[in-house]
């Protein structure tokens, strides 16, 4: 791992994020990706070491219960800070880089003070990210795939056949899904596939996304490379070759050329626990667009046309955890916001979202807006939240992206005996 080079277009590998290495090998200890230089990493470096001294000293001060007036006066200033608005924290979030090559501009779009935490946790995190890798055997496997304009680092490593060579990259058809060797073998597939999009049906289309419901019986070699490139980026994928039990809704964005994926969501033909998703992934390039959250939604919105109650299947990795945990609040929050009665229901709120009780509960429990008192759950109207999630819903712009529900045509998979039964 320690001779891979950084993969972020004009960068040589030298210098750290952390400002703790002369070198880096990956895109999180990039500091050309993260807007940065060198010297400012390790100048960062020594602010942060600096302030986790002071910290030390005012934690002993504290445990002594000697708080200072300075201290005081410190948190007093932090928490006006993180409470504020101010006009330089308006700016719009602009597009992610399609090429990778940069990281989303944070500046000015929340206060100082946050950013700064941001990017502490940012470094300490690539310090120990490249530090786990180094200590990775040394063992051949992928560390890169090339797929259509992108090249993606891979995070895992996934069970390709054991007669296909292992080399530092490899190349996936993004129409096919098909994997080769080389790029020559690349540009020669591509000559002659005749593919541009998903098979299956197209069961969705707004604008230019489209998604296609394709079942894994019916197209098994498909479904089992989307299933070996989602293990690329999925630590706890499981599933590979066994995929005719399951269908695949696979999300595209289309152009002139075609329609590429941009993730997908697996769910089983018939659950007995009403998992409405076994399996959800994002790619790389196409992360922090809001994908992750309209791939969650179109997941309940098949539940909702199918008249059921669904959840996704536990447990769920940490990274989904987040996701899921950040629609459900929203959804909550848009619930509270448009309601107009004085008792709420935990089974009325289930039967319009579609999402099971125990979610819900989850959910209020962690944003931390219900309460029980004298044998009840209470909900609390914390405004600082609510209002929080009302500027944000000013704050969307045009490109904000969401699911019509009046786009969807499809009927609910029937297996044969059920099809004889109706």
């Amino acid at each position: 791992m320690g001779e891979s080079r950084c993969l972020v277009p004009g960068c040589d590998s030298s210098g750290h994020l952390s400002g703790l290495y002369e070198r880096h090998f990956t895109r999180v200890a990039c500091p050309l990706y993260h807007r940065t230089t060198d010297a400012q990493a390790k100048d960062q470096q020594l602010e942060r070491d600096i302030r986790a001294s002071d910290r030390q000293k005012a934690l002993n001060k504290y445990r002594q219960g000697q708080v200072t007036p300075e201290q005081k006066n410190y948190q007093s200033r932090i928490s006006s800070q993180r409470r504020q608005t101010a006009e330089s924290t308006e700016r719009k979030l602009e597009p992610v880089d399609e090429d990778g090559a940069r990281e989303t501009d944070l500046e000015n779009l929340t206060p100082a003070y946050d950013l700064m935490l941001f990017r502490e946790a940012q470094a300490v995190a690539s310090a120990r990210i490249e530090d786990d890798l180094r200590n990775l055997p040394d063992t051949p496997g992928l560390y890169s795939i090339e797929m259509g304009r992108f090249e993606m680092e891979v995070w895992y490593q996934s069970p390709y056949p054991e007669d296909f060579p292992r080399g530092s990259k490899m190349y996936i058809c993004q129409y096919c899904l098909k994997y080769l060797r080389c790029r020559t073998s690349l540009e020669r597939h591509n000559a002659k596939c005749v593919w541009r999009f998903p098979p299956g049906d197209e069961i969705y289309r707004k604008e230019a996304l489209s998604v296609f419901e394709v079942d894994g019986r019916r197209f098994k070699s498909y479904c089992q490379n989307l299933c070996l490139l989602a293990k690329l980026f999925l630590d706890n994928k499981t599933l590979y070759f066994d995929v005719e039990p399951f269908l695949f809704y696979v999300m595209t964005v289309a152009n002139s050329e075609g329609c590429h994926v941009v993730g997908y969501f697996s769910k089983e033909k018939n659950s007995f626990l009403n998992y409405n998703v076994s399996c959800i992934m994002t790619l790389p390039p196409y992360q922090r667009q809001g994908y992750g959250r309209l791939l969650i939604d179109f997941s309940y919105l098949l539940t909702k046309t199918e008249g059921k109650i669904g959840s996704p299947e536990k447990p769920l990795s940490d990274l989904g955890l987040i996701s899921y945990r950040s629609y459900w609040k929203d959804a909550l929050l848009r619930y509270f916001a448009d309601f107009r009665g004085k008792v709420v229901s935990i089974k009325d709120i289930s039967q319009e979202m579609a999402a099971n009780s125990n979610d819900i509960v989850s959910t209020l429990q962690a944003v931390g807006i219900v309460k029980y008192w004298k044998n009840k759950h209470i909900i609390l109207k914390k405004q600082d939240i609510f209002d929080e999630f009302e500027e944000k819903r000013r704050r969307r712009g045009p490109d904000h992206k969401e699911i019509d529900p009046k786009c969807l045509v499809w009927r609910p998979f029937q297996s044969a005996d059920q099809a004889k039964a109706s």
